[in-house]
């Protein structure tokens, strides 16, 4: 495997970024010349001062650069927005985020930023949040509502029709996968074979645990890494996920149980590594297991992984169950900040597809944005570290069919912590029976005031 991975497209994106930046330094194409994203607002250019935007993200969107660092948005920002400097903080990963946004609100928000990511499972809390945040109407939102697939904007819309964030990528999923196991396994290696082991475009869950089996069963290794994932992508196929489309509970579901049954099955079959959400380590992905669940921001979240070693991994157009989005996030403005105008432009130019198209090619997370979906810089790009997979065009073939799901006020509790605390229990292998997994799963949502 070669492991200059983005490497190979660091002179290609570094081009684009700044044929873009300097096409687009005044915002998208849909922003006023001045930058500011709504018309007449002051800039530090138009005064002379100095001004210092604070930004909170969290996990690898691809905003602070590629695995090398280069095409830094916030850099590429500050280099053609003359008298601003940006302060940028990652706050590790989406649950931990969560946390620190809602302990900032509680505070009197204390602590949040001018700019905040958002991620898309925080939605059902929008409703509730949403006053904690700047209507983005007031900053020209509405004349930038073309900007995205219309299900993409409408999730950072509320009741009222206030607008509290702008839309970054979306989630659509693929399969990443060890192609030097499969090999050992006598699985087909190559992408096409790969995906039609799987069923192809008929692939189910039943299949995938089949094909887990027999890949087991020839090398004695783990099917996948981490089965939490598994679950999660699972949730987000259905038409209702852990909350019904009228707002109530769905914890009850028959589909959600059976799955969990699967995964308990698969856990005493030593079909799972019984890897905990986001705590693998590099050597993990250098022959621990065979496959691992990839939304196009999952790319970035294991590039070093997959690099520190010598084993080859791909990424293939296959996933068991059809479509499916997890993930996506969105950039919303706190009420709290002093530079409301400010922030709302910075916020305007990391979201229109110019930049969009530099994160997706930093970390892989896909464009939500409409033109950035169409462009040959996302549809062409290919991505080394995975074995050169044409990731631009698997995730558009990927996207086909995603709709958004509702989320309810605990969506992300119940996954991570909840539902995510029943399979690490699998995983220690303190449940190992279907039954005593969901009567955890009922307590935990008890404990957690979720009813």
């Amino acid at each position: 495997m070669r492991k200059g991975t983005t490497r190979g497209f660091t002179l290609a994106a570094s081009a684009i970024a700044l044929s873009m930046v300097l096409s687009a330094c005044g915002g998208s194409s849909d922003t006023p010349a001045d930058g500011t994203g709504a018309p007449g607002a002051s800039t530090p250019e138009a005064g002379g001062e100095e001004l210092t935007l604070t930004v909170n993200v969290f996990g690898n969107a691809g905003y602070e650069g590629d695995a090398d660092g280069n095409n830094n948005l916030f850099r590429l920002y500050e280099e053609t927005h003359e008298g601003i400097t940006i302060e940028e903080q990652n706050l590790g990963q989406g649950g931990d985020a969560l946390t620190s946004v809602l302990n900032a609100i509680g505070a009197g928000g204390v602590g949040l930023p001018d700019v905040q990511m958002i991620e898309e499972g925080w939605r059902g809390q929008m409703s509730e949040l949403a006053g904690n945040f700047v209507d983005l109407n007031e900053y020209g939102a509405e004349d930038l509502r073309d900007r995205w697939v219309d299900w993409k904007f409408e999730q950072a819309v509320t009741e009222e029709g206030e607008v509290w964030g702008y839309g970054t990528d979306i989630g659509p999923q693929g399969l990443c996968y060890d192609a030097t196991l499969m090999e050992e396994a006598g699985i087909a290696s190559d992408r096409a074979g790969f995906a039609e082991a799987l069923g192809g475009d008929d692939a189910t869950w039943d299949e995938f645990w089949e094909v887990g089996e027999e890949f087991t069963a020839a090398t004695g290794i783990p099917w996948i890494g981490v089965p939490a994932f598994a679950m999660n992508s699972f949730v987000n196929q259905l038409d209702e996920g852990y909350y019904k489309a009228d707002g109530s509970l769905n914890t009850e579901s028959v589909d959600i149980k059976a799955f969990l049954g699967d995964i308990v099955d698969a856990s005493n079959a030593g079909l799972t590594a019984k890897i905990d959400s986001w705590s693998w380590d590099n050597e993990d992905f250098q022959g621990g297991f065979g496959v691992h669940v990839c939304p196009g921001w999952m790319l970035g979240s294991i590039t070093e992984a997959v690099e520190s070693g010598d084993h080859t991994w791909d990424f293939a157009d296959v996933f068991p169950g059809g479509a499916t989005n997890w993930g996506g996030s969105f950039f919303a403005v706190p009420a709290v900040t002093e530079h409301a105008a400010e922030a709302a432009a910075l916020a305007d130019w990391l979201t229109a597809p110019e930049q969009q198209i530099i994160a997706f090619q930093n970390a892989g997370a896909y464009p939500s944005q409409l033109e950035a979906q169409e462009s040959p810089d996302v549809t062409e790009f290919t991505n080394e570290t995975f074995n050169n997979a044409p990731v631009g065009q698997i995730l558009s073939s990927r996207a086909e069919g995603v709709v958004a799901q509702f989320k309810g006020p605990q969506d992300s509790v119940i996954q991570d912590t909840v539902m995510g605390g029943v399979i690490s229990e699998i995983n220690a292998g303190q449940l190992s029976d279907l039954d005593a997994a969901w009567a955890r799963f009922e307590t935990l949502l008890q404990e957690n005031d979720i009813n």
